[in-house]
């Protein structure tokens, strides 16, 4: 009675010892919270014929890379996204909630969800994961991307982790590497040949596999392209004909093309 703090710090001042619950590579002095496994850079972006969403593939648990194939940017419907910087256990978990939802709204209502009806959904999933969040244990900072059927046209929302949304003018960006992105994004768009919204499809995949090469040079947690082990970001497209995902060999041909010459 009378305790206040997460559930570790209650172990803790119980008399576990929290060394061996939790090893940690920092020390003991860095024990109260163990490392937890994160994915990171995700971003979404307006081109000519929709929006693309692109992430890295590395989950990462402090300096340890956790895995190297990880899926961050999930498919909720045929017309809408949501891709993931934070804690993939909890993301995962929030869009499998959305699939299931909007699929059961779908076949009970013999229509479509509203795409503001989606937005609320996601952002009181976040409301309701506050807690977590806020103890450090299961932040998760999504983007939302779709197209909205009603107004004919690709949408960009982005959130905090209380559950408050942002339309995106043009592009959003979450995770360890979003302030590369970031500058690149706000660059080309004030001062470079044209806004990005403007690209063709090409020339917009050739621009994500270079900011996430940007990303991953300046940020560890981001896993970049790595062409020998045949490693690519996960790119979807969103328009009006639903949601494709870019095929990696397609992303391949335009790494060793374009980028790399």
């Amino acid at each position: 009675m009378g305790q206040q703090g997460d559930f570790l710090q209650v172990l803790q001042e119980q008399g576990y010892a929290m060394d061996t619950l939790f090893p940690s590579s920092k020390g003991s002095s860095a024990l109260a919270h163990p490392e937890l496994t994160t994915g990171t850079t995700v971003f979404a972006m307006k081109y000519a014929d929709g929006v693309l969403v692109a992430g890295d593939r590395r989950a990462t648990a402090g300096n340890v890379v956790m895995y190297d194939r990880t899926d961050k940017v999930l498919e909720i419907d045929r017309f809408s996204v949501m891709a993931i910087a934070g804690v993939p256990a909890t993301a995962f978990e929030m869009a499998r909630v959305l699939e299931h939802s909007f699929k059961y709204y779908r076949r009970s209502q013999l229509q479509d969800l509203s795409f503001e009806g989606k937005l609320r959904a996601l952002s009181t999933l976040l409301k309701n994961n506050a807690p977590a969040a806020l103890a450090g244990t299961g932040t998760v900072v999504p983007v939302y991307a779709g197209y909205d059927q009603l107004e004919g046209c690709g949408k960009i929302f982005f959130y905090d982790i209380l559950g408050a949304e942002f339309e995106a003018v043009e592009y959003a960006v979450s995770g360890s590497g979003s302030s590369t992105i970031r500058g690149i994004l706000y660059y080309m768009n004030r001062w470079g040949t044209g806004p990005v919204a403007g690209l063709n499809e090409e020339d917009a995949l050739i621009f994500v596999l270079r900011l996430m090469t940007s990303a991953a040079e300046f940020d560890s947690a981001t896993g970049g392209v790595d062409a020998q082990a045949q490693l690519y970001p996960i790119v979807k497209r969103v328009s009006a004909e639903g949601v494709r995902t870019i095929p990696s060999d397609r992303l391949k041909s335009l790494y060793s093309e374009k980028v790399l010459t």
